[in-house]
């Protein structure tokens, strides 16, 4: 989930949360402040990211963002706040004071990237298995929407007595939210899973995607030991739509999904499309080597992308099905192995169709 969204979701925890002015209590407005800056810490992680190609993909959503390290980031950030406001440990301001609102934004933030598909690591640094739900969009204007109805509402009722109703109600409807696109998700895998009966497929496993614009925008997949079947639908529309010329981002970006009865199955293949090819032998031995074991870890649904064959460099490129959103700009996360003739392969992110970086 994007970062606004999460510090957003704290602030709104930290105003729901809020007991009544005391002398021994945070100031509001400071307790609002400090929910979202705690909600927003976890992707401090983004720093140690950009240390090369890799990096986002072993460290963004690690340590940062575990349950286990909880409160490790708890304890520390509120001890920072004890030297920010030295002068308030008269008033009985001290750490653990300030340990409920921050370990409540940190939770918020784990817990916000759990139910994306990108997951979260939460066992780390114990375990690097990412965690991850896969019923809401990483940028979600719905969620987000519920979340800055509720602060704005608590700030229109400021003055009153129960002014963190509006807040705490925010919150019932955005777990409601929630619940609602994880009801949608099994809708969509029922689809996928009569897709299977009808196409005979066998030993075959069914998962759905969420897409932008809409809960109601999913991608289906339907995998196979060799190949993916995957469709674009949307579970309310009951005709295809027609974006009229101008039509503004968000139509574009909604237009690819069909109803159901006019869903479209596109067919990706893992290895190429014969077994006894020279690119199908190629993609295994690349899948199988000892350097893209990264790849093979980071990667839900692996997919040749292309083979690049030429003189002196032969070059097989893999990605990853779960960022495929039409009207993307990029699709992020293409990596691959190179070598000249008679040289070691080595790892390379594609960045784009003529422009390569070595991972390592």
């Amino acid at each position: 989930m994007d970062t606004l969204t999460h510090a957003l979701s704290g602030a709104l925890l930290a105003r729901a949360t809020a007991p009544a002015p005391g002398p021994a209590v945070i100031p509001l407005r400071r307790r609002i402040a400090l929910g979202a800056m705690a909600a927003a810490f976890p992707d401090i992680d983004v720093v140690v990211s950009l240390g090369s190609p890799l990096s986002y993909l072993h460290h963004h959503r690690g340590v940062t963002h575990s349950l286990v390290m909880l409160a490790v980031w708890t304890a520390l950030l509120a001890w920072l706040c004890t030297r920010v406001w030295r002068n308030d440990a008269n008033k009985g301001l001290g750490w653990r004071a300030y340990a409920g609102i921050i370990a409540w934004g940190i939770g918020a933030h784990i817990a916000g990237d759990w139910i994306t598909s990108f997951g979260t690591m939460v066992f780390a640094p114990l375990s690097d298995w990412r965690a991850a739900l896969s019923i809401t969009f990483i940028i979600d204007l719905w969620f987000s929407g519920i979340i800055l109805a509720g602060l704005l509402a608590s700030w229109l009722w400021r003055k009153s007595r129960h002014a963190r109703w509006p807040a705490i109600t925010s919150l019932a409807v955005l777990c409601g939210y929630v619940v609602f696109q994880f009801v949608q998700q099994q809708r969509a895998i029922e689809f996928g899973e009569q897709f299977v009966r009808q196409a005979g497929l066998r030993d075959a496993r069914v998962s759905a995607l969420p897409r932008p614009v809409s809960p109601f925008n999913w991608m289906v997949v339907v995998e196979t030991e060799d190949r993916y079947h995957y469709s674009l639908v949307s579970l309310s529309r009951r005709e295809a739509p027609r974006p009229a010329p101008g039509a503004g981002f968000l139509s574009r970006l909604s237009a690819p999904y069909l109803p159901r009865r006019q869903a479209q199955w596109v067919v990706a293949q893992r290895w190429g499309v014969a077994p006894q090819s020279a690119d199908y032998t190629l993609a295994r031995e690349v899948m199988a080597h000892p350097q893209f074991a990264f790849f093979r870890w980071f990667a839900q649904y692996p997919a040749l992308y292309r083979v690049d064959t030429g003189n002196p460099h032969t070059c097989v490129w893999f990605q990853d099905l779960r960022f495929f959103t039409p009207g993307r700009a990029a699709w992020p996360f293409r990596y691959g192995m190179c070598r000249e003739s008679g040289a070691e392969w080595r790892a390379f992110e594609l960045l784009s169709d003529n422009t390569t970086l070595p991972v390592y």
